[in-house]
């Protein structure tokens, strides 16, 4: 089996070995992390279009931070009533911008929110098809513990230039995405996590036809 996958400037390695497929429920599940601005969301889409089950944790955060959900109150109460709209809404962008003006700020909403969002993820991961893969797409996989629960961990990075001006193409400012970036772990941290990693330094279609490769090569052959 090839361990190196390369399509212009993005490129693919294997870092682990891949276990053999479950035979009930799921065969593999997967985790795609990253940071923000690398080019997840790219991965994730061409997994998907290949059949993969993909949970987004970007999408539960939403609903977890719903007037509905109890998480909601607790969000507000720690960084500010004001974060609501008019229609009970939050301000997600006002949100962001005060979680992650300190470490202090960002890991005290992570420690509201991922609790609540890890137990959907968990739900809706565990419903995926029969023999197929399942994909939990989470932007913040970051400590061994959290690395173990999958059979395999998809990271993919890029130069953080790269990433600021992708987050600024995205309406950031350049400090917001600077902060943003700061107060993520690092790759030397993500790296210890992979099975997979993935070097973003091309276009999206290099990186598509790399994502498409990985799966062919390293993801069905277990199946």
């Amino acid at each position: 089996m090839k361990t190196v996958i390369q399509s212009g400037g993005a490129s693919a390695y294997l870092l682990r070995s891949i276990p053999q497929a479950r035979t009930q429920g799921p065969a593999l599940f997967l985790a795609l992390s990253g940071g923000i601005g690398a080019g997840k969301s790219t991965i994730s889409h061409v997994l998907r279009g290949l059949g993969v089950f993909v949970v987004d944790a970007d999408q539960l955060a939403r609903e977890v931070l719903s007037p509905s959900h109890p998480v909601y109150e607790a969000v507000l109460a720690n960084f500010g009533a004001d974060l609501a709209f008019p229609d009970g809404s939050l301000d997600r962008r006002l949100l962001a911008q005060r979680a992650f003006s300190s470490p202090e700020s960002t890991s005290l909403l992570n420690l509201l929110t991922h609790p609540a969002i890890s137990a959907l993820a968990w739900e809706q991961l565990k419903s995926a098809p029969q023999g197929g893969c399942a994909l939990y797409d989470v932007p913040l996989l970051t400590t061994c513990e959290d690395a173990s629960l999958f059979d395999v961990v998809i990271m993919v990075s890029a130069p953080e230039e790269l990433r600021v001006n992708r987050l600024i193409s995205r309406g950031l400012s350049e400090e917001d995405a600077r902060a943003r970036i700061r107060s993520q772990i690092s790759d030397n941290e993500r790296r210890k996590l992979a099975s997979i990693w993935v070097e973003n330094l091309g276009n999206q279609e290099d990186l598509a036809n790399v994502s498409k490769q990985l799966y062919s090569c390293w993801l069905t052959c277990v199946q």
